[in-house]
This record gives C-alpha cells, structure tokens and sequence, in this order.
C-alpha cells in the first residue's frame, strides 16, 4: 500500500481522467517557469505581466470551456483546474483568465450574434484582444439590479451613459461587455474601447489584488450602433449567469493559493528551526498543518465532485455559490494560519503568503459577497428570500 502524499493527502489527482491531469500538470509548469518568482515583484509593482498573455492563448487557457471560435471546448473540471494551477501562481492571473474567458468571451458566445462572435472570439481566445467585464457600479454593487448606467434608443443607434468600478482587465480591455438598462430591461452591449466617449481611468493604492489591472469605466453619451446589442437575452438573467460561469473558476482557483500557502508552510516546519530542531516537530505546529491538510482536501473534494456536476449539466447556481462560499472561506483561513506558521518571514514578498492571503480578501469579496451567498443558500433551505 502506498503511503499518502502530504501534498495530495486524499490522492484527488486520482479521481482526474488522463486529459485533466495533462492540463492541470502543463498549466502548473508555466506557473512555476514564468509567473512564481516574479509574482511577489509584479505585486510590489502593481503591475500585470501583459507579455504573458500571448502564452495564455496558445496555451488555449482563454475560454477554454467554449467550444468552437478556436477556443479549446475543453470540460468545465480541466477548466477549474487550470483556475487552480493559476491561481497558485497569483490571483490576478486567474482573475484576468476568468475575466476574458468567463465574463467577456461567454456572454459573447452565449448571447451575441454571429457577427459578434465572429469578430471578437477568435482573436480573443488567442490573447490577441482583450476583454472586460462592466456590471458593479461605484455605488450599485451586491444589487445589480438597480444600476444606473443607462442605455436609449437614439434612431437606429444607441447613446449609453453611466459607470463602472472595480472593472478587472478594463485598462487593458479592447471590448468591454458593458450591461445597462434600458426601457426594455437590462440589456449587454459589445463596446470596442476606443470608441468616443469611453474612458477607462486605473484604480490605484489597492492592497489586493495588485497583479490585477483595475480600473473605473466612464461613458459619456457614448454612441452605439444598433447592433452592438447582445441580442440572446434581456433581464438581469444575462451578467448572473456570466458570473455564475466566473464564480465556478474561483472554487476552484482559490484552492491553488490555499495550496501554495500550505505547500510553503508544510516545507518551512521542515527546515524552520527552533529550540534545537525543526519547528514541525512541534504539537501546535503539527496541529496548524493537519487542520490545513483537512480543509484543503475537503474543499478539493468539493470542487471536484462540483466539477462533475456542471460537466453533466447538472450544477445549479445555488451550488456554485455553495462552492464559491466554502472555498474561498477555506482558503483565506488556510492563509492566514500558514502565514502564523511562517510568523515575521510570512509577512515578507520573499514568501508568497501574506501576498495571497491579501488577494483573497479581494476573492472574498468579488462576484457575489460572502453575505449575498449566505443568502442565496439561505432561500434555498428556507423558500424565503431575505434580500428585500
């Protein structure tokens, strides 16, 4: 019998088929070569490593669970995987993958017309354009559904006015898939960045997430022809399931900075020494490990069995929030006890922990707060919604 690998306690890579486990092993190879020594200095810098998204594309890690348009069609588990493999490196990786693949290239996909797709997602699943997401407003967050941003019929055309705030990838963005309301309901438009009156201003002194390119969008009388308009779907129904699709990477994903923060701690007990020999010989820090190797686990489990659903079209977004709610829950707690483990050394960028602990604080809190999926499992269990 074979003695369990601390590093994969429960043997979940057992329970990946041979296609998952080549992506999952190529994705984590990139990271370890291109990303892991230079995250900590892209996150000092407040910089994203936009040279890297070339290789994303012809990796075909963007949109890779579309089918078609040259994206890879791959299933939604290796998806989660990727997001994980990502996600070990820095956050805001996987948060710009997510955000082309999830929030732009899917409601494209999903809702747009033929010309739309044709235009924007071959060149987006190969990195050559890039897109963002406009939902969260400066003061309309958690309730998208009463957004301000405002799009009327001006002839054939459309004139748009409004903001966004907290807009990943939106100064890098070539096309911006920006929801508004209309007379009609609240309708997506397919906005190519450099049109007139389209402004994408950086938010800066963030502490998370510094990776990430973040920025507020402005449109100011904005004119739209009349075919920019996503055509598949009116009602807040459109931007929720783009982030149900988003929220089901970061289950995953949060999973791959929980690792790397119990990875680091698991080899600094090691060679960490204290009281004449290594720290992991001692019963609270033995007790910190296994309460990090539980959880970690669990929550693999989790996002596995999860995976398995939606690849049988059988995961509803009550599920993903189930997900999405334990997950990351898990993972900020995982980083916060790896980091005691560390002590002073793990408040330094020389290790990578504090730095995704400060990430996750964002992941918490983006695409569905830990109260709203509280409360959308809570009407669930109950029947009774407690959102007004």
């Amino acid at each position: 019998m074979t003695k369990p690998d601390p590093r994969d306690l429960l043997g979940i890579r057992d329970l990946l088929n041979e296609e998952e486990r080549e992506i999952a092993d190529t994705v984590r190879t990139f990271v370890r070569k291109e990303v892991a020594d230079h995250a900590g200095q892209w996150f000092e810098d407040a910089t994203f490593p936009r040279h890297l998204v070339g290789q994303l594309g012809e990796m075909g890690l963007l949109g890779m669970h579309l089918t078609g348009y040259g994206c890879a069609g791959t299933s939604a588990t290796a998806y989660g995987l990727a997001c994980l493999e990502l996600e070990a490196g820095d956050s805001g990786l996987r948060s710009f993958v997510s955000v082309q693949g999830s929030l732009a290239m899917f409601p494209i996909w999903k809702y747009g017309s033929d010309e739309q797709k044709d235009r924007w997602l071959p060149s987006m699943a190969r990195g050559e354009a890039i897109g963002c997401f406009g939902l969260t407003e400066p003061d309309r967050g958690s309730d998208p559904g009463d957004m301000r941003t405002f799009a009327k019929r001006d002839g054939g055309d459309w004139i748009l006015n409004g903001s966004k705030m907290w807009i990943t990838n939106g100064t890098l963005a070539d096309v911006a898939v920006v929801w508004a309301r209309t007379d009609e309901g609240v309708r997506g438009f397919v906005v190519p960045t450099d049109t007139p009156g389209f402004t994408a201003r950086e938010i800066k002194h963030k502490l998370s997430l510094r990776m990430s390119a973040t920025a507020e969008l402005s449109f100011d009388d904005l004119r739209l022809p009349g075919d920019a308009v996503l055509p598949g779907v009116t009602g807040l129904k459109g931007p929720l399931s783009c982030l149900s699709e988003a929220r089901f990477g970061i289950l995953f994903g949060a999973l791959g900075a929980a690792r790397t923060c119990y990875e680091s701690a698991l080899d600094y007990a090691a060679t960490r020494e204290q009281f004449g020999r290594p720290i992991g010989g001692f019963q609270l820090t033995q007790q910190k490990l296994v309460g990090m190797a539980l959880e970690l686990n669990k929550a693999m489990l989790l996002a596995v069995h999860l995976g398995r659903r939606k690849d049988a079209g059988e995961l509803p977004p009550e599920l993903v929030s189930f997900g999405k709610l334990n997950n990351v829950r898990t993972a900020i707690d995982i980083a916060r006890t790896a980091r005691t483990i560390l002590a002073a050394n793990g408040i330094s960028l020389e290790y990578p922990v504090l730095r995704h602990a400060n990430n996750l604080e964002s992941v918490l809190t983006y695409e569905g707060t830990e109260e709203i999926h509280t409360l959308v499992l809570g009407q669930l269990l109950t029947g009774q919604s407690a959102y007004r």
